[in-house]
């Protein structure tokens, strides 16, 4: 089974995917991050915080009604590549253009716009990705503007890190777009940090003097990219769940919102709930107006798209679409209808259980343990077994089925088990421990397989928990 899918190849729009970390690991450009505790050492070595700054502004289009994005300003410069670099990077612009403005022509000057900071992934046909960072936000000046975007392209995830750093370059912009420069260069030249450790960066502003900024990455470095605030701030933990278990069957969702902030945030979080598992098929947080029919794939997707393109979805067969949308009638503008009845009753109520002891005030941090370690038990008390159910022949190994399933203990599960270990994320994750020589059994696991284990003891005792990155 392939565990990539491309659209519009020939068009050359790049789609936002997942792969399995095996997949990605011979791929010299992209630096994969162990689910395990932080490397020794403080940075990566020889890894940058990001490839490329971008300002993406609207202009008129010529002779023809509405407007296109162009860049009005580049860091690094690109007259500094060799020809065939450049023709990637062009590549790469072309598809910045398209999720930066994902709306396309039709936009007006406004006088009042409310910023916001949301993500994509652009996923080349060798199967490297870098990760694009955007701000769109009203220019300063009088009168009525068109908005514009700062994107930044990176092969880092780590959402929290860059909304930070956006926020020192419009800083920056609102005194001179000059300013911008010696900060990025500053923080081009400075060692990204391993996971849990800091980076500072000094940078002058006029009559304000020299500043030294911070820069932080989460210690947990495979949900540095996720912040499940605004899932469960859009939806009911009742409701999560039902998006949960969809999204586990590998079902085709679509998630509905104006604000490119919400979509993005909240289709990362829903891919994080499968960890250790990953989403195995088409992922576009925002889906641009020209990629619309994307949405008449058969196969399974998560997709996010504007409300304001909601009447371009006519098909709502086999589907499930959920308006993140403060005060929507109904959150399930469609659904299959079975997905109360998908999870383990019992599975359900512990999950719900655990789910309500978080706080309000959690810190990212704190919510994303809890959340992650919540859903992390129901693949644990279902399917937790499977390591020792390997049948070894030579160098590798041979899942049995059969007796895995006879194993489940309890039998109210069975049904689930029966239907999730028919994905294709679970089919991938037993291919790679069937190919892997050196295999260590989970031993610590099955002394305590049913007890509610936190999420990073977890990966520091199972090998093979490990080998699984989180990417998007």
């Amino acid at each position: 089974k392939s565990s990539q899918i491309t659209f519009f190849s020939k068009k050359e729009h790049n789609c936002e995917d997942t792969t399995f970390s095996k997949r990605m690991s011979s791929d010299p450009g992209v630096h994969l991050v162990p689910a395990t505790a932080p490397p020794a050492g403080r940075s990566h070595r020889g890894q940058l915080f990001f490839d490329y700054l971008l300002v993406v502004s609207l202009r008129k289009r010529r002779n023809k009604e509405g407007y296109e994005p162009h860049i009005t300003y580049q860091f690094p410069k690109r007259e500094v590549m060799g020809r065939l670099q450049r023709e990637e990077e062009e590549k790469c612009m072309k598809a910045a253009h398209l999720f930066c403005f994902p709306e396309g022509i039709n936009w007006a000057p406004l006088t009042e716009y409310k910023s916001e900071t949301f993500s994509f992934v652009l996923t080349e046909l060798d199967g490297s990705r870098r990760n694009g960072y955007c701000r769109r936000l009203l220019p300063d000046g009088r009168g009525a503007r068109v908005p514009e975007a700062y994107c930044i392209i990176s092969r880092v995830a780590c959402f929290g890190l860059f909304s930070k750093i956006f926020d020192e370059v419009e800083k920056r912009r609102q005194i001179s777009k000059a300013m911008i420069y010696p900060f990025m260069q500053s923080l081009r030249e400075a060692p990204l940090p391993s996971p849990g450790n800091t980076v500072t960066v000094s940078s002058f502003i006029p009559d304000a003097g020299t500043e030294i900024i911070s820069l932080t990455r989460p210690a947990e470095s495979w949900l540095e990219h996720v912040d499940f605030h605004t899932l469960f701030r859009c939806l009911s933990d009742e409701e999560v769940l039902m998006v949960f278990a969809a999204t586990v069957m590998e079902r085709r969702i679509i998630f509905i919102s104006e604000e490119l902030s919400t979509l993005s945030q909240v289709l990362h979080a829903v891919a994080a709930l499968l960890n250790p598992f990953v989403w195995q098929h088409t992922f576009i947080s925002i889906v641009p107006t020209v990629l619309i029919d994307v949405c008449a794939a058969p196969t399974p997707y998560l997709l996010g798209v504007q409300k304001s393109m909601l009447d371009l979805l006519t098909d709502h067969s086999d589907l499930m679409i959920v308006d993140l949308s403060a005060g929507a009638e109904t959150k399930f503008i469609t659904r299959i209808g079975d997905e109360e009845c998908l999870l383990p009753a019992t599975l359900k109520e512990e999950l719900l259980s655990r789910l309500s002891t978080r706080t309000r005030h959690a810190s990212t941090e704190e919510l994303n343990r809890l959340v992650s370690e919540a859903f992390l038990s129901v693949f644990v008390r279902s399917v937790g077994h499977f390591s020792t159910h390997f049948k070894r022949s030579g160098n590798s190994r041979q899942f049995q089925k059969k007796s895995f399933l006879k194993a489940v203990e309890h039998k109210s599960h069975l049904s689930f088990v029966k239907l999730f270990i028919q994905t294709q994320m679970f089919d991938l994750f037993i291919q790679e421990e069937e190919t892997e020589v050196h295999f260590r059994l989970y031993s610590r696991m099955q002394k305590k397989k049913f007890q509610h284990t936190s999420a990073i003891k977890i990966k520091k005792t199972h090998k093979c928990l490990s080998r699984v990155i989180f990417a998007y």
